[in-house]
């Protein structure tokens, strides 16, 4: 038997990247995996793992509260990015970031706890970033939301760690995904420099690693906080910046 057989792991963000190889693992650990994003490519990575697919736009808060799921495991990844001086920062923008990636995830939170709750068991996973400890210039909206997301992890821990559900998160550096690779135009017109000089420049100065992590590396840090050898982890950050925080 797997470890995770038997429990339903809903996965945010979930068509691409850091969300599709955490689905991937799951599965291949064991778990039911449901696959939501608002791309409806999601439906084809579901079918592929024997899962189900939500297509949702988790930036439609009305349609959010709305939804009907249920899951013993969350792992929240749903995000965007937008890079400008705040002063330039649409307020649109803005907005629509920290909706997706704060209060999505906690209207989705008041919607599953109650089943982890009445089982006494339940595993929330929430993909924050090194820009949930540390801030970068331009990036004004990510670098709240991801604080926030921070914040809301550690009182879900609080509350739910009583009642059998634990609450960590994930602080990668800059991971090879669509998300990072779609920036590098706004990082070289941002800061004046090439495409090209972007990754070296920008992104792989801090980290002591000098290079990007991998979508299947997040993805098994996922799986260890939803084993049983990370039962007594709570209310953690797992960092994984290369040693961009030892700074």
């Amino acid at each position: 038997m797997s470890e995770l057989s038997g429990r339903t792991a809903l996965v945010t963000g979930a068509a691409s990247g850091i969300g599709a190889a955490c689905a991937d693992r799951l599965a291949a650990d064991g778990a039911r995996v449901v696959l939501l994003d608002r791309d409806e490519r999601v439906a084809d990575a579901a079918e592929k793992l024997g899962g189900e697919a939500v297509v949702a736009d988790l930036t439609d808060t009305a349609a959010v509260a709305e939804l009907d799921l249920a899951a013993d495991i969350l792992v929240n990844c749903a995000g965007i990015q937008h890079v400008a001086p705040i002063e330039q920062f649409p307020p649109e923008q803005f907005h629509r970031i920290l909706t997706l990636m704060v209060e999505a995830p906690f209207l989705i939170l008041r919607t599953v706890l109650p089943g982890m709750y009445a089982k006494g068991w339940g595993r929330v996973v929430h993909i924050s970033s090194v820009h949930g400890i540390r801030a970068s210039a331009y990036k004004s909206a990510y670098v709240a939301a991801k604080h926030a997301t921070e914040g809301l992890s550690k009182t879900l821990a609080l509350e739910g760690g009583p009642r059998g559900v634990t609450s960590n998160t994930i602080c990668p550096a800059y991971v090879r995904t669509p998300l990072v690779e779609g920036q590098i135009a706004d990082q070289a017109r941002t800061h004046g420099i090439d495409e090209d000089e972007v990754v070296e420049k920008i992104m792989l100065t801090e980290p002591a690693i000098k290079r990007l992590i991998e979508p299947a590396e997040v993805a098994a840090a996922v799986a260890y906080l939803c084993s049983d050898a990370a039962s007594f982890v709570n209310g953690s950050a797992l960092v994984l910046d290369g040693g961009w925080s030892a700074r």
